[in-house]
């Protein structure tokens, strides 16, 4: 523990020193004159004589302490690390069954779930059709991870696998993918602080494959909470001219967030969109940092003096 005016806690300590030695030698002088008139006193005589003065003076030596503004490092839980926002951008999400479309509604509660986030939390942003391309690296620059969400644009088709992995590719610093041939994946080391938030209406058109790529999130500490945007009764999209059927897709979408221990929300509307980025499990971490003690230090102050008062009163009918 440390305080910020030690000086002033050097004062407090000579003030609190004083106190207590001036009340010693006045309870000597009384202990001496009962003595010569030979008047004896019990233990419990002095508990109460005693108890009540003491509870007074640790009382003040908290107060004056509290002068000084003591600090100490404590463990402090907060909201941390990196969330990765990977949207789907395939000609799917263009469907109107979620108003004013499923990109758009999207968009909107990506945009006040990111301004809402504290600056320790680094937001990134990836893009995904049949490719994956990272918008924005994670920055706690919420002016430009808004900008990057609202830059998104329908193209094409989905490969929820290659936005896996592209996430991952941010988050470790090095490239992220599945084994082949018999090789062992690459080892992206352990990011337990790292979340990926996967919105798309899980009709998955492409490789690699999204379950895989889930697998080696697990296996990096990274846990994926998907976003399933879209209804099951489904719309239509014109798709170079032709009109085409989508509707929401939820097993893989199931499958991807559980392999990570993270979960699958349904989000048939705008309105459950929101819901949705208020119920995301973002990791805890605790961080040690200088916490203020003067208001502890001042409350349990004034607890002291009014037990020292009640017994006071309620001993000797008065506060002597």
């Amino acid at each position: 523990m440390s305080v910020q005016h030690p000086y002033l806690l050097v004062v407090g300590a000579l003030i609190a020193t004083a106190v207590a030695v001036g009340y010693w030698w006045l309870q000597r002088q009384r202990a001496q004159a009962l003595a010569t008139a030979g008047l004896a006193t019990t233990n419990r005589d002095r508990l109460r004589r005693h108890l009540p003065p003491v509870l007074f003076l640790a009382a003040l030596t908290l107060l004056l302490l509290s002068v000084a503004r003591p600090q100490a490092d404590l463990p402090v839980a907060r909201a941390a690390g990196t969330v990765i926002l990977a949207f789907d951008v395939s000609n799917s999400m263009a469907a109107k069954d979620v108003a004013p479309s499923r990109l758009a509604a999207a968009q909107a509660a990506a945009v006040e779930f990111a301004e809402a986030q504290p600056d320790s939390v680094s937001i990134g942003v990836v893009a995904f059709d049949e490719g994956a391309l990272t918008t924005q690296q994670p920055s706690d620059d919420r002016a430009a991870t808004v900008a990057a969400i609202k830059r998104l644009q329908i193209n094409g088709g989905t490969s929820i696998g290659q936005a896996i992995l592209a996430a991952l590719t941010v988050i470790a610093g090095k490239p992220a993918a599945l084994p082949q041939d018999g090789q062992p994946a690459a080892d992206l080391g352990y990011w337990g602080n790292a979340t990926i938030v996967l919105l798309s209406d899980g009709e998955d058109t492409g490789g690699p494959d999204a379950v895989a790529a889930a697998q080696l999130a697990a296996t990096a500490g990274v846990h994926i909470e998907t976003v399933g945007v879209g209804t099951v009764d489904g719309a239509t999209v014109e798709v170079d001219g032709f009109q085409v059927a989508t509707s929401l897709d939820e097993e893989l979408l199931t499958e991807v967030a559980t392999t990570t221990t993270g979960s699958y929300h349904r989000a048939e509307n705008a309105e459950a969109l929101h819901d949705v980025y208020d119920s995301l499990d973002l990791r805890l971490t605790t961080k040690v940092k200088p916490v203020e003690l003067t208001g502890a230090a001042a409350l349990t102050a004034v607890l002291l003096l009014t037990i020292g008062g009640v017994l006071m009163t309620t001993w000797f009918g008065r506060i002597l």
